[in-house]
């Protein structure tokens, strides 16, 4: 077992070391107030006759976008609406979306709503350019490798930082399993960050995608070899974070905190899609998989117990975190644990639970086993972890 973490830690720093090289891009920001009805001008400039634009049929039904699909047609571009797309969404619901896109000859994809929106809008750009591979092949690192269609993404939730990411997640609704899938073309063309499609969002995924982003943030700090910009990006998200999310979560209508939650996402985002995540979204996916759990909330559970079990290894980062975020102490480990509790206390005030409450003791072995192909060797973790802790870590779920 020693030999197979020494592997996994020198793939880790070989990927560490290469990553500068990789063309990786920001995707090009639009970020304020009312930014979304500016989409139009930018689809004129680009010179699209048709798009796709991918969301959910409740956006559709609230008439939210009625002021955006006026201004696309008065820009004389036609689009077409596809939105059947739900939450962890699956294979299937991808291939609907592809056959929509080649059956009206679009050029495009606007893909407006949370992480599941932008995350098959990403998925069904790659099967446009690679009809001869299935979802299934796409999975894991670096599989497409082709230019996409362009891709704009517009978040209604802040949490997955979908936006700015190379990663994408499928369920297969056979198995129920979740596939992560990661490359550098799904970067989209623009990211559009505009805080009025989020006034109101319910509390309980203001909480649940507040939380989401924390956890990007926070396991991109902590793993190794995250670059100095990736733990730039992680603090300025745990910061706004710590600042802003029970304002938005007990005022939905709060615009400023809104906007700058909308921010902390994309900061969480952009750290994680180069120090990636670690053993909490590799646990929440396999419970999210097995149990439709929604994944911020799993993230929220999750996080303090993997960041207790982790130990003495991340008391240095903790800390750091804790001196940011104005938490006080006596030494490294006593402001890590004060970190760890100032996140179980922002569980409490926004009504999430400590426990999980879903985990069949039949189904640990089976959530181990997706948790271990998962994060080993790929995530650079602040300790690897094998079968018999991952199991102690899930009792406490």
């Amino acid at each position: 077992m020693k030999v197979k973490f020494i592997f996994y830690r020198l793939l880790q720093f070989i990927l560490s070391k290469v990553q500068p090289i990789i063309p990786w891009r920001m995707p090009e920001l639009i970020s304020k107030e009312g930014s979304i009805y500016i989409l139009p001008k930018y689809l004129k400039m680009e010179g699209f006759k048709k798009v796709l634009i991918i969301t959910t049929e409740g956006f559709i039904k609230r008439g939210t976008l009625n002021g955006l699909f006026e201004k696309i047609h008065n820009a004389k571009i036609e689009y077409v609406i596809f939105n059947d797309v739900k939450p962890d969404p699956t294979i299937e619901c991808i291939e609907e979306a592809v056959k929509v896109y080649r059956r009206e000859d679009c050029e495009g994809i606007i893909a407006i709503g949370g992480g599941s929106v932008m995350d098959a809008a990403k998925i069904v750009g790659a099967r446009i350019v690679k009809p001869r591979q299935s979802v299934k092949e796409m999975t894991g690192l670096f599989k497409i490798r082709k230019k996409l269609p362009p891709l704009y993404l517009v978040p209604t939730t802040a949490g997955t930082g979908s936006e700015v990411t190379v990663a994408a997640v499928i369920t297969d609704s056979s198995n129920h399993y979740k596939y992560p899938i990661s490359d550098t073309c799904l970067l989209p063309k623009f990211a559009v960050l505009d805080p009025i499609l989020t006034l109101g969002l319910p509390k309980n995924l203001t909480a649940s995608t507040g939380m989401d982003a924390l956890t990007h943030a926070v396991e991109a700090y902590i793993n190794k070899f995250a670059s100095k910009q990736s733990k730039k990006y992680a603090k300025d998200a745990i910061k706004i974070i710590f600042d802003n999310l029970i304002k938005a979560y007990n005022n939905g209508e709060d615009i400023e905190a809104r906007e700058q939650m909308l921010l902390a996402s994309y900061y969480a985002g952009a750290a994680f899609t180069k120090a990636y995540v670690g053993y909490v979204h590799a646990i929440a996916h396999g419970i999210g998989g097995l149990y439709g759990v929604p994944h911020g909330r799993a993230n929220a559970i999750i996080l303090p117990v993997v960041l207790k079990a982790y130990g003495k290894a991340i008391f240095k980062e903790l800390a750091e975190l804790a001196d940011l975020v104005a938490i006080t102490g006596k030494s490294d480990e006593e402001k890590a644990n004060k970190f760890i509790d100032a996140i179980v206390t922002m569980n409490i005030k926004m009504d999430i639970p400590n426990k999980l409450g879903v985990i069949r003791e039949k189904d640990i072995p089976e959530i181990i086993k997706r948790a271990l192909k998962e994060a080993n060797p790929a995530y650079p973790v602040p300790v690897i972890w094998d079968y018999n802790k991952l199991e102690a870590v899930l009792e406490k779920l």
